[in-house]
Order: C-alpha cells, then sequence, then structure tokens
C-alpha cells in the first residue's frame, strides 16, 4: 500500500490498524536539538481519544492512547533521527465486526478496499478507521513543538466546531471550545447541537458537521508555487482525513458571487509600515503564500457511515462476485465526529505548516 507518508522536508508515515497490536508514526526531519515535551504529545493525544470524557457525539470504546517513544529523543531533545512513536491498541472489540467480514457497510471505504486490495481487514475498518487518526495526533503535536519554538507566542491554531446536526454556532468564543463536549465555539449552539445529537444516537443514526480552525502568527512568504501551494497543501491534508468531503479558504464558494472591488483585500500600512488587511476573504493565503494575514478555512464533516439502522448493501458469494443483501452494524462507533476531528484538524495543519516553514529555509539566501 502506497500513500502513508505526508511532507516533504518533515516527513510523517502512519503505520498500524484499528483492530491490530498498535498503531504508530515514524517522524523524519525534526531538527536536532529542539525540546520534545512529552507532556504536551500525550494531552493532545488525550484530546482525541475515544471515551476522554462524556459525550453524546463520540463512541464508548475507551483508549489510554498512550506514546511510547521508541527513537529520536534523548534526555528530552531531538536527536535529528528519525522520532517513533507507538500508540498500542488495548480496547478492541473485533468480534463486533464478524458480520462484515462478507458485507460491506455502505458509505464506508469496505468495498473500495476490497476492489482495489483483493482483501480488507474489516475489523473496525483497518486502516480506513479513524483510528489511524491517533498517529497523525502525535505527528502534529510534535510539528506544533517545532512552530512553536521557530514562531514564538504570537503563533496558534485553533479549530472548533462551527456547525452540527444541522445547529450553526453564530458566536465565536475560543474560550468555550474545551468547555462543551461537541468543542464548538458558541455554547448555547454547542447545548442544542447536544440535544438533537442525543435523538440522533436515540434513533440510531449519526450526523456531520463544519469545522473552522483558524491559525494566526504565521508570517507571509509560506507556501511554494507553483503546485505545493500553501492552499494545495492543507486541502490535500485535511481531505487525507477520511471523513472530510469539502474545504474552502477564507470567502471560499461565496467569492463565486461576488465582486472583486468587495472580494479584494484592501491593503494598507500601520504606524510602523506593517502590512495590514482590512478584510480577510482569501483566508490569509494569495497566490499560494501566505500573507502575514490570519490563514482560516472550513471543513465540511461527513455523517459516520456506521449506524444502528438496517441498511440496503451487498455481500460476497465469491471473490468480486456479490449479491444483494440488508445490514445492522454492531459495535460502538461515532455518532457525529466533529469534537473528536478537530485535533485531528489541528494537527495535520501543524505538520503541513511545519513541513513548509522547514523548507522555506532554503528559499533565499
Amino acid at each position: 500500500m502506497a500513500g502513508n507518508t505526508f511532507g516533504n522536508s518533515f516527513r510523517v508515515t502512519t503505520f498500524g490498524e484499528s483492530h491490530g497490536a498498535a498503531l504508530g508514526v515514524i517522524i523524519d526531519g525534526c531538527p536536532a536539538g529542539m525540546n520534545i515535551d512529552l507532556e504536551k504529545l500525550q494531552h493532545a493525544l488525550d484530546r482525541r481519544k475515544p471515551g476522554a470524557k462524556s459525550n453524546v457525539a463520540v463512541t464508548a470504546r475507551k483508549e489510554d492512547d498512550k506514546a511510547e517513544i521508541l527513537s529520536g529523543i534523548f534526555e528530552g531533545k531531538s536527536t535529528g533521527t528519525p522520532i517513533s512513536i507507538l500508540i498500542k491498541n488495548t480496547s478492541q472489540r473485533s468480534s463486533d465486526y464478524g458480520n462484515l467480514a462478507t458485507t460491506f457497510r455502505p458509505g464506508h471505504a469496505d468495498y473500495t478496499y476490497y476492489e482495489k486490495y483483493g482483501i480488507r481487514d474489516y475489523r473496525g475498518g483497518g486502516r480506513s478507521s479513524g483510528r489511524e487518526t491517533a498517529a497523525r495526533v502525535a505527528a502534529g503535536a510534535i510539528a506544533n513543538q517545532i512552530l512553536e519554538n521557530i514562531l514564538g507566542k504570537e503563533y496558534s491554531i485553533t479549530a472548533y466546531t462551527r456547525m452540527a446536526a444541522g445547529i450553526e454556532c453564530f458566536e465565536t468564543d475560543f474560550s468555550v471550545i474545551e468547555k462543551n463536549p461537541l468543542r464548538a465555539c458558541d455554547l448555547e449552539a454547542a447545548e442544542r447541537m447536544a440535544e438533537h445529537i442525543e435523538q440522533i444516537r436515540k434513533n440510531g443514526d449519526s450526523t456531520g458537521g463544519i469545522v473552522e480552525c483558524r491559525i494566526k502568527g504565521i508570517p507571509a512568504g509560506l507556501g511554494e508555487p507553483v503546485f505545493d501551494k500553501l492552499d494545495a497543501l492543507l486541502a490535500h491534508a485535511m481531505l487525507s482525513i477520511g471523513a472530510i468531503k469539502g474545504i474552502e479558504f477564507g470567502s471560499g464558494f461565496e467569492a463565486a458571487k461576488s465582486l472583486g472591488s468587495k472580494n479584494n483585500d484592501p491593503m494598507r500600512t500601520d504606524e510602523n509600515g506593517k502590512v495590514r488587511f482590512e478584510s480577510n476573504n482569501a483566508g490569509g493565503i494569495l497566490g499560494g503564500i501566505s500573507n502575514g494575514n490570519d490563514i482560516y478555512f472550513t471543513v465540511a464533516v461527513k455523517p459516520v457511515p456506521s449506524i444502528f439502522q438496517k441498511q440496503q448493501t451487498i455481500s460476497l458469494e465469491e471473490a468480486h462476485k456479490y449479491t444483494n443483501s440488508d445490514l445492522v452494524i454492531e459495535g460502538r462507533h461515532d455518532v457525529c465526529l466533529c469534537p473528536r476531528i478537530i485535533p485531528v484538524v489541528e494537527a495535520m495543519a501543524a505538520i503541513t505548516l511545519a513541513d513548509l516553514l522547514l523548507r522555506n529555509r532554503t528559499a533565499k539566501i
């Protein structure tokens, strides 16, 4: 299987399956001599892990998701060699997936994996499971520390639920994101989201949402035209997350209904001669290169495919020959992925930015 590595100067390779012995990541390109805070690494994994707190939206599966450092860090510092991190699986219930050995879940990668490889790990979806993202979050925690080290206190990445179960946030208050189970930016909206999701859960169904991400403190000049534009690589990073089906930067598709005179972001200088923008329809990126403004984008998160209602599907009779069947899924599954996908969005953004920041060191003398 190709395509398990992301990045150029900062390269991340993930491995492992949802119901295998462990997941893990190998990070190549982390500069030597950097202080690595393992508590920050574990905190990032704790935010993503299942069963972290009572939440109507997420699976009842509980995992410790403890990071084991196998290489690349010595006496609290990066050595410049590959950093290897292992995350053991401890709460698999593979028997829950016995009826999926020859039956394919609608909306899931089961069918396409089988058609591509002729074999698949049906226990939790194998590599196509959202559990694979634990390894990404571990890598993102290292990338984030590189960015903090180079860019300082002005830098931050904050993702949050903008909409879930059809209920939209109208306030944007970063201080409440970690104070509600949906990680929404509006407490009142979060309460209504939770109530609606609880009803959806009782109906054996699932729901999607929209996650927004804002990145502060990125200087102008990050991004590699022509094919490795900053927005192109961020889009690649986000769409590599299984549940994400769309992305837009800045005003996004609204720009298609706008005028140049409205959509262009006027530029001025402040009293110190620093460039500032009067608006941010570009989402902080022009020509594929950061312009110094806040970078922001939104992603569309689809409903979880594994629902507890009877669904029409197909079953395998023999190699690549199918018959119609019905399916009732068992096991433990999320109802809405938004709160747990937020740390993954932040991690993939950090990995992308760290890679481009390290590449930028060779852009000019």
